[in-house]
């Protein structure tokens, strides 16, 4: 009851209690004197005794008040917490209550801020560590084979041009390693403009499925659409950007593909989306794994994808763009079944 009282109804009743106090005083010096008694002399000093204690209360307890929930604000203020600097201090209010809830809003942000700055240390610290484990490996080919070539090698026909090859496919995969960083950087800073059209999501996955139809005849593995995947949708998005969503996709499910596997592309209406999947039945993905396959650099298993090659950037890129086009993406996966990835495009002009 008494914890919700306002600064004012508490200054209201101790000016009553002061008025009350005073009369009682009042009443027991009248009655030690034997002197006459004056309905108005008592009401007056209760009235005047009231009124003074009043103002003299609430003088004191809005400065004080003031300058205590003033600084407590300022405090929150100068830690970028939006509140005003300018705060009206209103003691028919429950101020106090009023400050607690802040700091306490305050305090969460704090948490809040901690833990996330926490979180991007841990995420530098295995990203650098990623980063310099994907560069060196690579560095140490390319320093060996041509050490060795220098070293006499380059006289020796059988090797020469063996290793200037196996050196140049390292270069290329420290390239890609850089173009690939350059291009999550454009989509993080949001520096990549994107060129949104309208297009036809199942023409573009045709070209896709023909750009790689010779590597996945190498892995003797299929592309082909899902069943009801005959109809195409008119979606709105940048084109190559999708392009190279769908590839790194595909390029991923034939990587990890079983032999004589296929890979299917299905299209589903979600009303004012289109839901395009790409589906394998490849070794599938650990649950353990599923939270962290758009992570850069993070590889399932790491010493076959490797040798698979790729920069180990490929998921964490399509992720990237989808977010740039304020849609969604998802994984689902069962170990030794399969895996499917799902991604949202906004409906374009043109759909039926």
């Amino acid at each position: 009851m008494y914890k919700n009282l306002t600064p004012h109804q508490i200054t209201v009743a101790s000016a009553l209690s002061t008025s009350l106090l005073t009369g009682v005083c009042y009443l027991i010096i009248i009655a030690t004197q034997i002197a006459p008694f004056s309905w108005i002399v008592f009401l007056a000093i209760i009235f005047l005794t009231g009124i003074i204690s009043y103002f003299v209360n609430i003088f004191f307890l809005e400065k004080y008040i003031y300058r205590k929930v003033k600084l407590i604000y300022k405090i929150i203020h100068k830690s970028k917490v939006a509140v005003q600097d300018d705060t009206e201090i209103k003691l028919s209010e429950n101020v106090l209550e009023k400050v607690e809830d802040e700091v306490s809003r305050w305090m969460e942000s704090q948490r809040k801020e901690i833990q996330s700055l926490k979180n991007l240390e841990k995420y530098r610290r295995n990203f650098l560590g990623n980063i310099s484990h994907e560069l060196k490996t690579p560095i140490f080919s390319i320093q060996g084979y041509i050490h060795t070539l220098l070293d006499g090698g380059l006289e020796d026909k059988n090797i020469n041009y063996e290793y200037l090859e196996r050196a140049a496919n390292n270069v290329e995969r420290l390239q890609t390693i850089v173009e690939d960083l350059e291009i999550i950087a454009r989509l993080e800073n949001e520096t990549m403009v994107l060129d949104i059209q309208n297009f036809d999501i199942k023409g573009l996955v045709i070209e896709t499925i023909g750009d790689l139809e010779m590597t996945a005849k190498a892995k003797n593995i299929e592309l082909c659409f899902k069943e009801g995947a005959d109809k195409g949708f008119i979606v709105e998005a940048d084109r190559e950007n999708i392009r190279q969503v769908l590839t790194n996709l595909m390029v991923n499910s034939i990587k990890y593909g079983r032999d004589g596997g296929k890979t299917k592309i299905g299209f589903y209406d979600m009303n004012d989306y289109i839901l395009v999947e790409v589906a394998d039945n490849g070794i599938g993905i650990n649950d353990k794994h599923l939270n962290h396959v758009f992570d850069r650099f993070y590889r399932v298993d790491k010493s076959r994808s490797r040798n698979q090659g790729g920069s180990g950037l490929g998921l964490s890129i399509v992720k990237h763009i989808i977010e740039a086009h304020k849609q969604t993406i998802t994984v689902r996966s069962t170990k030794g079944v399969g895996s499917t990835f799902g991604f949202t495009l906004a409906k374009g002009s043109g759909n039926s």
